[in-house]
């Protein structure tokens, strides 16, 4: 009876499994770089930055409202028609903030462009581009797909 009693009590008690053995956890992937080291910098100092002070009718430059707005630009030296090595490291860094290297969609490219041509809906400093064939915007496309200063 004992031996009946012991053996309903085991085929009633629920069966604790063993999970098999977990395989090792796979290497985690490195973090990602800053956007800035996708970025480069002699491409953005040589052909980026000039569209910053370009006048474009109907609007006005870029650097006259991100002189003081986000994302800023240095301001430009009393007399100089260009940033020196200091001033363009800078921009670079902050510019860098509103890219994501490969992406489209990048604010850089999408505020400015005119809503019609796939834009933002505001940009309080104006539409400067209608298309995405505009030369400047291409420009500014180049550097956020990677575009090297030397060409390449």
């Amino acid at each position: 009876m004992a031996l009946l009693l012991l053996l309903l009590v085991a085929l009633l008690m629920p069966q604790q499994q063993t999970a098999p053995p977990r395989p090792a956890p796979a290497a985690q992937p490195p973090l990602a770089a800053p956007a800035s080291s996708a970025l480069d910098y002699q491409f953005f100092k040589t052909r980026v930055q000039p569209i910053f002070l370009k006048k474009r009718p109907g609007n006005a430059r870029c650097i006259v409202c991100h002189e003081t707005g986000a994302p800023r630009l240095q301001p430009l030296p009393e007399g100089q028609t260009m940033w020196d090595e200091e001033a363009s490291r800078k921009n670079f860094d902050a510019w860098s903030r509103v890219v994501t290297p490969g992406s489209e969609k990048s604010r850089l490219l999408m505020h400015p462009l005119a809503a019609s041509a796939g834009g933002d809906p505001f940009h309080a400093g104006g539409k400067h581009w209608t298309s995405k064939s505009d030369p400047e915007w291409q420009t500014l496309l180049a550097w956020v797909n990677g575009a090297k200063g030397d060409g390449k």
